[in-house]
């Protein structure tokens, strides 16, 4: 944070407590801004383009902060903050006419209150307004099955899964089903039926939740983060009663997505958890997000795809995670790719620099070979 708050300042316009939080808000939109940070002693910083970047006003102070960030909180979600120390929430802002969604975190850091809050994008980007690979259509059509995007936290998964569910609401005629904590994109129905349940608002807790949506009749779940052992059981146990399950997990990549999930369990559920993963898991999309070097779009997301076909079932099921790698290697015919493949995609069209490439790439060697046409082949698996 230190580093980022040398940046420059964006704009001068108003003083200490006359702010109001929507006030700040609308400096993020029009700045087209991502993330809203506020920090008692500091003024709000935005990112934008990735970059951390102060607001030119006063540092707030406890009482200020307090009186912008409770005003946004109704009876419950203040009740939640000062029983649990933080509270998830959605939050509306008019701008210019146009009503704009963030998702909002509020917090305790040091005993003073604290928020970041993320801008949902007004409308939901299609595969191609994303950059995203041809592959993930085919990643929407299974009927039962389970789908999961890794990353870390601002990567973009939740505006890809965004875009998964929208191609299948323009396509299909079935009933999707969400479940969120809290909702971010809200869908107009297309050709499928659709329901938005927030957790704390709609239903109590998300294992309630689930337990109604066994009675709700869905075809496709969004079931959120998979935070833990029991979100995780749930979320299984409907993707192999018929259910096309999406969810989002926090790994760096496909492969350590399930070292992360099989770390949720106790060692000796491992090898039943191995075998519900092979033959229920559908595909993996670990994804990061990477600054361009035009105006727009800002941001394109790296993505890596770990489709299971039968040599990915073979390895999961044998305890041999670490060839999955070179499965992923040898299975580019299949729609499967690495982040050192998508990155040279970006490099060719002139998205990104080779210098921002390198810095995220996991083989730089591997992928200064590529730009050099150097075929990289997948060493033996079997």
């Amino acid at each position: 944070m230190a580093t980022a708050t040398q940046s420059a300042p964006i704009e001068k316009f108003g003083q200490g407590a006359e702010i109001e939080v929507n006030k700040i808000f609308r400096q993020l939109i029009k700045f087209g801004g991502s993330d809203l940070h506020m920090q008692v002693g500091k003024p709000p910083i935005l990112r934008i383009k990735g970059t951390l970047r102060e607001l030119q006003m006063d540092p707030i102070d406890k009482i200020t902060m307090e009186n912008l960030l409770y005003s946004m909180m109704d009876e419950r979600n203040m009740k939640t903050f000062h029983e649990t120390g933080g509270a998830d929430f959605a939050h509306i802002v008019d701008y210019e006419g146009e009503p704009w969604r963030f998702r909002v975190n509020l917090f305790i850091q040091m005993g003073v209150p604290g928020m970041v809050s993320r801008k949902v994008e007004r409308f939901i980007p299609d595969f191609a307004g994303l950059n995203l690979p041809p592959v993930m259509e085919s990643l929407c059509k299974f009927d039962q099955g389970m789908v999961l995007l890794a990353g870390v936290t601002g990567s973009g998964k939740s505006t890809t899964i965004a875009s998964m569910l929208n191609w299948m609401n323009e396509h299909y005629r079935k009933h999707i089903l969400t479940i969120e904590d809290p909702i971010e994109f809200v869908y107009t129905p297309d050709k499928c039926l659709i329901n938005q349940r927030e957790v704390g608002m709609d239903v109590r807790t998300f294992e309630l939740a689930m337990k109604h949506a066994v009675r709700q009749d869905p075809d496709v779940m969004l079931v959120g983060e998979m935070r833990d052992r029991e979100t995780f059981e749930t979320a299984v146990h409907a993707a192999e009663t018929g259910h096309l399950v999406f969810g989002t997990i926090h790994a760096s990549t496909a492969p350590s997505t399930i070292g992360r999930i099989l770390d949720l369990f106790p060692q000796d559920m491992h090898k039943a958890l191995r075998s519900s993963m092979a033959f229920n898991m559908r595909g993996i999309v670990a994804q990061k997000l990477l600054p361009t070097i035009r105006e727009d779009p800002k941001r394109v997301p790296i993505v890596e795809i770990m489709t299971f076909n039968p040599t990915v079932r073979k390895l999961l099921l044998d305890d041999e995670d670490e060839k999955l790698s070179s499965a992923m290697r040898i299975g580019k015919d299949e729609g499967m790719q690495q982040f050192n493949d998508s990155l040279l995609y970006f490099i060719n069209n002139e998205f990104i620099s080779r210098a921002a490439a390198f810095e995220v790439s996991p083989n730089v060697e591997e992928l200064k070979m590529m730009i050099k046409g150097i075929d990289v082949k997948g060493a033996a698996i079997l």
